[in-house]
């Protein structure tokens, strides 16, 4: 019987460096061919496109997967999106197991580990694949400014002190799940706190961290890939000992008000003049990430801008394909979105 194929689940809050992680791997695989899935929240396959347009590895498309959402990349290695249905996607996956080093699966930044890795315990599944680590990686900077502060003695006080607070809010609890689930965690961001900072936001890691794990400091998600695969953990195996806030339930509903929007616009913007104007929508509306690219005037370049709260960056990525639409495309990821005023907004501006 073939080994199964090692599968790294890459999970972390909205923004934390995830793609950019995957995109270092794929760029520094060390010969690996490497299968990654993209399980996308917007609407648009924004960080689908972003790990395709990898410089290192650019698509090229094979006509025979399209269906599939499978895409061939240069160096070797598989890009795939999962907007729906995950097993169909690894079932084409295992087909193809004798061509695959390792599989990533990079969740939504709202998505909880845990049932992903419960779904390698199904029979189609579980005989060719196995999951070898869960990696969190964590904004330093996010963390440090008190965005997923885990006090649960607080909450607790703050719960009683005040009646409209009857649970944990969602992102806490998804922080604190995502810590719970991993094989390995990694600081990512650590340019924007001092050390100080560095340290409190790693006593409050582990803090969380219900068994002994490794914990690995990243810049722009840079780290050697013998850190980051071949960890052997079978996490489908040992869940019992990955704590969830939502081990009791049969189904959760905290992200219910959780949504996406996306805008597609027929026109292009100057960066700076966007830049300004999303980080206005940000303080007028709950918006958690905005991630999409951007038609620049007079740039042959595509323009990729993301941004979580109020820090946005940006950088070109690939020139413009001669048949693509020069479009301007944006995903939302917020609370109680208002659509309308976001798309006036950015139609507004000259």
């Amino acid at each position: 019987m073939a080994a199964k194929i090692p599968v790294t689940v890459i999970t972390g809050f909205l923004g934390s460096g995830k793609t950019t992680l995957i995109r270092n791997l794929l760029q520094n695989n060390q010969g690996r061919r490497i299968a990654v899935i993209v399980n996308e929240f917007g609407e648009l396959g924004i960080d689908g496109e972003l790990l395709q347009s990898c410089q290192v590895c650019p698509e090229e498309e094979n006509d025979n997967n399209n269906d599939n959402n499978i895409y061939e990349l240069t160096n070797g290695c598989l890009c795939c999106t999962v907007q729906e249905e995950f097993l169909p996607t690894m079932q084409q996956l295992i087909k193809r197991r004798d061509n695959i080093d390792c599989i990533l699966i990079e969740t939504s930044g709202l998505a909880l580990p845990k049932p992903l890795v419960k779904a390698f315990r199904w029979q189609e599944i579980r005989n060719a694949a196995t999951v070898d680590s869960v990696i969190t990686v964590v904004d330093s900077e996010a963390v440090a400014a008190g965005t997923f502060a885990s006090d649960l003695e607080a909450v607790e006080s703050q719960r009683q002190a005040d009646d409209s607070l009857e649970h944990e809010t969602p992102l806490q609890e998804l922080f604190e799940d995502q810590l719970a689930c991993a094989d390995l965690v990694v600081l990512n961001k650590t340019d924007l706190v001092n050390q100080q900072t560095l340290a409190e936001v790693k006593d409050l890691v582990k803090e969380e961290l219900p068994r002994v794990v490794k914990i690995v400091e990243s810049y722009q998600s840079e780290i050697d890939s013998s850190i980051l695969l071949g960890l052997q953990a079978a996490v489908e195996d040992n869940l019992d000992k990955r704590p969830s806030h939502h081990d009791t339930e049969e189904e959760h509903d905290h992200d219910d008000e959780i949504t996406s929007h996306h805008v597609v616009l027929d026109r292009t913007f100057e960066p700076q003049q966007l830049k300004q104007q999303l980080q206005t929508l940000v303080q007028q509306q709950e918006i958690f990430r905005v991630k999409g690219f951007v038609a620049v005037p007079d740039k042959s370049m595509r323009l990729v801008m993301q941004g979580v709260g109020n820090r946005f960056e940006q950088f070109y990525d690939r020139p413009w394909k001669p048949e693509e639409a020069r479009q301007t495309r944006l995903v939302f990821i917020g609370k109680d979105l208002k659509s309308s005023d976001i798309e006036s907004q950015l139609v507004s501006l000259n």
